[in-house]
């Protein structure tokens, strides 16, 4: 299955990164808030446990991964104003401690899983 998002996030995604990588990010986010992962990409809007995964998604895309919110948008089929608007709300939210928590142990797991260097 993560072979078909890879296609669908491929012609997007910047070289710096392989297109399994942003969707290694949708994929951890569907597995942590039990969303499947091809509504993360869907292109309408959802409920709000799916719009909420989309947009952690999108975060820890730009804030693990760096990936500019235009590439973000592109990847996910949004525009990149959807994309900065996702990543202030996930960083307003991350005032819950226990959020912070649950977004920091996500950070720690996907740069484990696209062999980044814990910062």
């Amino acid at each position: 299955m993560q072979q078909l998002h890879s296609d669908i996030a491929a012609p997007y995604l910047p070289a710096r990164h392989s297109p399994s990588a942003v969707c290694q990010a949708a994929t951890l986010v569907a597995q942590h808030t039990n969303v499947d992962v091809s509504m993360i990409f869907h292109a309408r809007r959802c409920r709000i446990n799916t719009a909420r995964a989309r947009q952690l998604a999108m975060y820890l895309a730009h804030v693990v991964l760096g990936e500019s919110l235009t590439d973000i948008g592109m990847a996910f089929g949004r525009d990149r104003t959807t994309v900065s608007y996702a990543c202030n709300l996930i960083e307003d939210m991350r005032d819950d401690v226990e959020f912070d928590r649950e977004v920091t142990d996500l950070e720690m797991r996907l740069q484990t899983m696209v062999g980044l260097a814990h910062g």
